[in-house]
């Protein structure tokens, strides 16, 4: 009988992001002891998980960090993404593992972000500073390409490709009712991958009442997730979006964002957009939904 070898494991959360209500956020994998990693074993472990993203807390490798992060979606790795920059830190001081501070400095693909920390233990809010976003421009035939895709109907303006860790492509559909109403072909959205290298959508209309000026949806079916349930960086992008093209006027610069209903959650965004520069802040609550030890791939 040859001997086993010896399992190597983990602290481990998974924690619902942009939400104070278990299983009403955007899940996330949080592996608290990934030193010694491979990119290998964490993207099998992602890939396991099979949630929209799993992060791998690491020490820092640039001054003035105070943890390293890498995130993983089920089939890739992002530089940035949202929802797991929150949770990630919000794992991270519900277990003591940092001092509570008001401001603590992630290390991640997109190099060091800020975030700062409102409040303790369940009326905690992590926000994060998101990366600038790179505006790009999609050919002509790219619009009616997506708005088939999307099955959003005529009269879609433009989209445009806005690039804040993954490359989204934002389209305002105008209205909340619109967005609640959308169904899109995912078989045709995956296909626009090779047409437009486009892989992320995210849709956004404009709230007439309620505690929300804004109502989001995320497509990303090429990248395994169809529907994403409440998404950081696209809340992001269309931040950005917004104060690129004056939509802030309407909603104003501080507002918050309703994502997820569609598909059984209740999420929440807080996003700040400093009118100067079009910088954005994104955040919320979260809540530790399971709490142990995961058995890890041996390299």
């Amino acid at each position: 009988m040859h001997d086993r070898p010896t399992l190597r494991t983990s602290a481990f959360k998974q924690v619902d992001v942009f939400t104070a209500e278990p299983m009403r956020g955007n899940a996330l994998a949080v592996v608290l002891d990934a030193e010694g990693m491979s990119t290998a074993a964490m993207q099998q472990v992602a890939a396991w998980t099979n949630l929209s993203e799993t992060t791998f807390v690491l020490p820092p490798t640039q001054a003035g960090a105070d943890y390293r992060v890498r995130i993983f979606t089920p089939q890739s790795e992002l530089p940035f993404a949202g929802h797991p920059s929150v949770g990630t830190a919000h794992a991270l001081l519900e277990s003591e593992r940092l001092q509570r501070k008001d401001t603590l400095v992630q290390e991640c693909g997109d190099g060091l972000l800020p975030l700062r920390v409102v409040g303790r233990g369940v009326d905690r809010r992590v926000f994060v500073r998101t990366p600038r976003a790179r505006f790009g421009q999609l050919p002509p035939e790219a619009g009616d390409a997506v708005a088939q895709a999307l099955r959003a109907g005529p009269g879609m303006p433009p989209p445009r490709r806005v690039t804040l860790g993954p490359a989204w492509i934002v389209c305002d559909l105008g209205s909340a009712a619109a967005v609640r109403a959308l169904t899109p072909d995912m078989a045709a959205l995956v296909a626009l991958r090779q047409r437009f290298d486009a892989v992320y959508f995210t849709v956004f209309g404009r709230a007439d009442s309620g505690d929300h000026a804004l109502v989001v949806r995320a497509f990303c079916p090429a990248d395994g997730i169809p529907e994403d349930p409440v998404t950081g960086s696209a809340n992001a992008a269309i931040g950005e979006y917004l104060h690129a093209t004056g939509g802030l006027s309407a909603i104003g610069a501080n507002y918050r964002v309703s994502q997820g209903k569609e598909v059984g959650r209740d999420g929440t965004v807080e996003v700040h957009v400093d009118t100067a520069t079009g910088q954005v802040e994104i955040g919320g609550q979260s809540i530790t939904c399971v709490d142990g030890t995961v058995a890890l791939p041996l390299d």
